[in-house]
């Protein structure tokens, strides 16, 4: 894929002090140079002669007119992207073939997808023989096609402006950093706020910044900005510029789910297990719909809000991790922990399913999987073995059953998540969460009650 991109220079976020919400676009990953041009649009289709424009005015309000005096409109520019599997060395011999057709790379942005795909944006300039009127003859102009189809057509679509920015670049003076709250070997957590409004701040440790990390960020980035739904944290934005790494997201005053059940000592009733698991299941199935694996699903990464629904959270790539025993090592997610990634091999959405399992046990028996065993004991014991927890007694029967299909060895016989949803729900229907359940849980608090009442 190869789109036209105009010539200009991009103004700094850190130095622009847009208003929230609203500051330059700024890719995550690697960067050859420092841009002086419009970074990639990934497939939009913004006015491109306008954002050069926009971009020279500011470059000339800044007083640096080094760097580009006759610049502008000199030659086209143009992104490229390749989507091929990933491999050694690709990045430099598609650096190296760009090169051989006379190509100068101005930018390299490269993602590398969990399933073993890369993608490699390339921002070049283009040839000099290539017309300055080019770009206006390409740029977006819906009047134009409105003319030619006449006044009375309508378009199959709605054309949205686009100012070249992304939304979800957040200057990093418009946050404010209130307490800590979690703290792992790569990263920090803190509650703060964000225009007024309370929020979750992930924090890379700038010490401990290095390519993989970064490419992590880049992955986390990538996929939680396009996650819009009710059981998953809501993404608000990220500071993309090294050192200053941070992803921001909603601030979920409950806590997580393993803290409940684990520092708090809560239990879940049926009525509101299912509830919660229900809440997980929807979350779940949105990402899988959206062809997003979570790899990492646990208590830990269940968090919830202050009207009790829960939430998934750190898909994807997740490098910040809590102080209790369970985030502080990788090794700890080995408890709920699928036994294909376990052994390494090719793994798909169904993993998932899997650690779901286990959460599901997790939220009935209120104890940490394999409490007797070492993480590494566990996975062993899960892979050779065949280890499972054991399923409580007197278990709802179609819940018990749902345990035991969830973490079949065999992952093409465990069921999806929209299968998931109908089968909680049909048990909830049939245990009847009726009005009796809700007043007493209302005379208690609710099951966030006595969390909170454990903060204080």
């Amino acid at each position: 894929m190869v789109q036209s991109i105009s010539d200009g220079s991009l103004v700094d976020p850190a130095l622009s002090n847009p208003s929230c919400g609203d500051s330059a676009q700024s890719d995550p990953k690697h960067v050859i140079r420092r841009s002086i041009h419009p970074p990639p649009a990934f497939g939009s289709s913004p006015n491109l002669e306008a954002l050069a424009l926009e971009a020279d005015k500011s470059e000339d309000q800044d007083g640096d007119s080094s760097v580009h005096a006759n610049s502008h409109f000199s030659r086209p520019m143009h992104e490229i992207t390749f989507s091929t599997e990933d491999k050694p060395k690709l990045l430099s011999q598609l650096t190296a073939l760009l090169a051989e057709i006379g190509l100068n790379i101005q930018e390299a942005h490269a993602f590398s997808t969990v399933d073993g795909y890369s993608l490699d944006v390339f921002v070049v300039d283009g040839w000099p023989y290539e017309k300055q009127s080019w770009l206006k003859q390409h740029s977006f102009s819906p009047k134009r096609d409105d003319e030619k189809m006449g006044t009375n057509a309508y378009q199959n679509y709605v054309a949205i402006p686009n100012d070249g920015t992304d939304v979800w670049e957040i200057d990093p003076r418009n946050l404010k950093f209130e307490n800590k709250v979690a703290s792992g070997s790569y990263g920090d957590l803190y509650k703060g706020t964000y225009c007024s409004q309370e929020v979750a701040i992930k924090v890379l440790k700038p010490e401990r910044l290095n390519t993989d990390l970064q490419k992590e960020f880049a992955q986390e980035v990538f996929i939680m900005r396009k996650v819009r739904h009710k059981n998953v944290v809501q993404f608000l934005g990220a500071c993309t510029q090294p050192p200053n790494l941070c992803i921001i997201t909603e601030f979920m005053s409950g806590g997580s789910v393993y803290d409940y059940l684990h520092k708090q000592k809560g239990v879940f009733r049926l009525p509101s297990l299912l509830k919660v698991a229900i809440d997980v299941s929807k979350g779940m199935n949105y990402l899988h719909q959206n062809n997003i694996i979570h790899r990492d699903l646990k208590a830990a990464n269940l968090l919830m809000d202050e009207n009790e629904v829960v939430k998934v959270a750190d898909f994807g790539v997740a490098r910040v991790k809590s102080q209790s025993g369970v985030m502080t090592a990788e090794t700890g997610t080995y408890r709920w922990m699928a036994p294909e990634v376990i052994e390494h091999k090719p793994y798909d959405h169904k993993a998932d399913v899997f650690s779901f399992g286990i959460v599901l046990w997790e939220l009935l028996t209120g104890k940490l999987p394999y409490e007797y065993l070492t993480p590494l004991q566990a996975a062993v014991g899960v892979v050779q073995k065949n280890l499972r927890p054991t399923i409580p007694k007197h278990t709802n029967p179609k819940l018990a059953e749902l345990l035991e299909r969830c973490w079949q060895q065999d992952p093409a016989v465990r069921p999806d998540f929209s299968e998931i949803i109908e089968i909680l729900q049909q048990i909830a229907k049939e245990v009847g969460d009726d009005g009796e359940d809700r007043r007493k849980d209302k005379s208690s608090g609710g099951f966030l009650s006595a969390l909170r009442r454990g903060h204080h």
